[in-house]
């Protein structure tokens, strides 16, 4: 067992302060660290240590504010070449109180490059091998989607330093690709609903900043590409997060908390709550009204991130939304992202 305290002889004149000064540290501190570790009988409580033998002062005491620097330098300060693995895999859950729960499982092939004219990062983005319950989609309705998705992939977004996706690279390539894509679809899937779906797909995408909220207002996107600045706080104020694709932003009261702290990495967590005055169903629906909500919806997100401790690569993201009505859960949905 690696001992971190020795045994000090008080000498005349000796004060808890006195002592404690020499060692960087305040007179509380040190009484704290030696009641800590004494037995019941030799603990103190004065500031004189008239009729004290001994104290037991640390090695290699550290303040809480070299405590906190020390952690700062464990964790991302910037986005970095380094940030983002290859590879990861995605689990996704899906519950509520309508339809049976379903998991969804993915590939995430990542890219990050960086602009040193604009000092912006791009990164191309590509989702394959998607399997429903652990087998792929057989559906001729999930099937295209998929297939019309990742006929526009790679995707390439741009990325600023905070981490925060703030556009795409080049939206007209994206539109010409998937009309260079859609005759050899069109082959394959026939038939009026076929048609209707690609026609709605192809019009979404040239809209530019639909698609992009497209991508960002998924918990994928939320959880997958973390605000750079969340990793530096312990404490954090109010952040917006959609709890379903398609709503809209909604307002949240968020803690930061760091720990499973080892020679390797270390975790952020991210807990917060419903603070806007809007209902479930508005969340639902996507639709907000200009009026106060009598029944406020509450609901509870979490995003825990894992990262090394060396290289600031990112291991593990986590994220859960929870969605209620009247203490009735009516949406939940989990979404677990590992390294491949």
């Amino acid at each position: 067992m690696e001992i971190d305290f020795l045994q000090y002889q008080v000498r005349n004149g000796d004060t808890l302060t006195s002592i404690a000064s020499r060692l960087g540290m305040t007179g509380e501190e040190l009484k704290v660290f030696h009641n800590s570790h004494c037995q019941r009988m030799d603990k103190i409580w004065f500031e004189n240590l008239n009729g004290v033998k001994n104290i037991f002062v640390p090695t290699d005491f550290k303040t809480q504010a070299q405590k906190e620097q020390e952690r700062k330098k464990k964790l991302p300060h910037q986005l970095s070449d380094s940030f983002f693995a290859k590879t990861y895999i995605a689990h996704e859950t899906f519950e509520s109180r309508f339809t049976p729960p379903v998991t969804i499982s993915y590939t995430i092939e990542l890219n990050l490059g960086k602009d040193n004219n604009t000092n912006q990062h791009t990164i191309n983005y590509r989702q394959k091998d998607f399997k429903s319950n652990g087998t792929p989609p057989d559906d001729k309705l999930s099937s295209l989607s998929i297939a019309c998705m990742q006929s526009i992939m790679p995707v390439e977004f741009v990325i600023n330093e905070k981490g925060k996706i703030i556009g795409f690279a080049d939206h007209k390539k994206i539109v010409g690709t998937f009309s260079g894509q859609r005759k050899e679809l069109e082959e394959f899937y026939v038939g009026e609903v076929s048609q209707r779906y690609m026609d709605v797909f192809e019009t979404n995408i040239m809209n530019e900043p639909f698609l992009l909220r497209q991508f960002q207002s998924t918990l994928l996107f939320q959880a997958l590409f973390p605000r750079m600045e969340w990793f530096q706080k312990k404490t954090y104020g109010q952040e917006s997060f959609y709890w379903l694709q398609n709503s809209f932003p909604v307002q949240c009261d968020i803690n930061i908390e760091h720990e499973n702290e080892d020679e390797d990495s270390i975790s952020t967590i991210l807990s917060g709550k419903i603070v806007e005055l809007c209902t479930s169903q508005e969340i639902m629906r996507g639709i907000k009204h200009p009026e106060p909500a009598s029944e406020p919806a509450t609901g509870n997100i979490v995003l825990e991130y894992t990262t090394h401790i060396k290289n600031k690569t990112l291991l593990q993201a986590k994220a859960s939304v929870l969605l209620s009505h009247e203490d009735e859960s009516i949406h939940q949905h989990h979404i677990n992202i590992t390294q491949g």
